[in-house]
This record gives C-alpha cells, sequence and structure tokens, in this order.
C-alpha cells in the first residue's frame, strides 16, 4: 500500500512478482523498449512513484521533482519536440553512440524516444544542487526495480535530459510544472509489456564491465 495515501482511502490489489527477493529484482531487472497500448491504474504508478520518493538523498535534501505524464498528446508533442531538437544536431566524432542514433533517425524523422510508453515520469532536480544527479539516479533506480517487483516493464531514458538547456523543451516542460531553478535529471518509461507472456523480460544480462578493484 501507498505510504503516502491517506489511511482510508481505496487501494487496488496489486500481486507482486511470487517470492522476489531485493538481489532478485537487481539482477533480473532488465529495459522494457515495447510497451503495450494500454493504460495503467493510477495505484499501480503511484506504487512506482512512492519508491522513487523513498530513494536517499543528499542531506534528505528530498528535491527531486517527479512529473508523471499520461496524456497522450502531451507525450506526442514531447516526442515532436525531442526529433526537432535533435534533427538539428550534427554528428561529431566520438560521439556517444545512442545520441548518434537519436540525430540520425531524428533527422530521418524515425526516432521515438519513449518507446511509445503509455506513462513517462519525469525527474527533475534543483540546477545549482550539487547532488542533484546523484539523488534522481537514486530515485529512477529504486522505481525500475518496483516496476519489475510489479510484473511491469520500465526503461530509463535519458534524451529529455540531453536537451534540458533547449528552450523549446524547457518551456514546453515549465508548463507541466518544471520550475525556472530545475533541470530536467532523468526520465522513467513505465508500462505493460508488449511480450508473449505479458512479463518483462527478466533474463540476467551477463556482465561484461564494471571491473572491481579490490583493496585489502
Amino acid at each position: 500500500m501507498s505510504l503516502f495515501r491517506k489511511k482510508d482511502e481505496p487501494v487496488a490489489i496489486i500481486p507482486d512478482a511470487e517470492g522476489m527477493s531485493v538481489k532478485s529484482a537487481i539482477e533480473t531487472r532488465r529495459s522494457t523498449r515495447k510497451y503495450l497500448d494500454k493504460a495503467v491504474p493510477k495505484d499501480l504508478i503511484e506504487e512506482v512513484l512512492d519508491a522513487g520518493r523513498m530513494a536517499p538523498s543528499g542531506g534528505n535534501s528530498q528535491t527531486t521533482r517527479f512529473i508523471v505524464i499520461t496524456k497522450r498528446d502531451v507525450l506526442e508533442d514531447l516526442n515532436k519536440i525531442v526529433k526537432d531538437e535533435f534533427s538539428k544536431m550534427s554528428v561529431k566524432p566520438g560521439m556517444y553512440l545512442p545520441k548518434v542514433n537519436a540525430i540520425m533517425q531524428s533527422k530521418a524523422g524515425t526516432f521515438r524516444y519513449d518507446y511509445h510508453t503509455p506513462v513517462l515520469i519525469v525527474l527533475a532536480n534543483k540546477k545549482d544542487y550539487g547532488n542533484a544527479m546523484a539523488d534522481s539516479s537514486c530515485a529512477a533506480m529504486n522505481m525500475l526495480l518496483r516496476a519489475n517487483e510489479l510484473n511491469m516493464g520500465a526503461c530509463w531514458v535519458n534524451q529529455l535530459h540531453w536537451l534540458t538547456d533547449t528552450d523549446q523543451l524547457t518551456k514546453y516542460m515549465q508548463k507541466l510544472g518544471l520550475e525556472e531553478d530545475e533541470t530536467i535529471t532523468a526520465s522513467v518509461a513505465f508500462g505493460y509489456p508488449d511480450t508473449k507472456d505479458g512479463l518483462p523480460n527478466r533474463i540476467p544480462s551477463r556482465r561484461k564491465g564494471n571491473p572491481v578493484n579490490w583493496v585489502e
């Protein structure tokens, strides 16, 4: 039950993945990039939001803002803005490959940064706050793990963060609740996975990087 819901407020019964431990949620979490065109109940969204709101923050500042978008027209507007902004950019040597793909696909008119998600949760934090990215990253990771536990799909998407300093996106997001002293730090796509069994892909991904140095 949501920690932030009123005591007597009714809540839908949401089945968690049977017997999933924190370890299992971490090891089986995979990004979902294909969603069903199906509305997600508000109670389910709130469960994921609560996980993000319970994340640690520097000095317990709790300054991360969550902007939840489920309105299709708004999601389409954001997609148009993202494509427009990336289509203005040029590919440069050594550029991060996903950003190269975003630019090239936007120029071709085929880019869809949000994977047609029915729910987009945009995270923002204070521009002059040194822990803005760290706090928002903790919140986003909590939400991704909670989504996995709830048999739902989720994916961290960076494109709004990459474009946070563009006038077109900033002005639009401010209409949705972004404050003038805030910057977009992350966003999370969330919804029902478009898979044969209706469950997110949980095949663990073998670690090829992330080296560890022991100092003993």
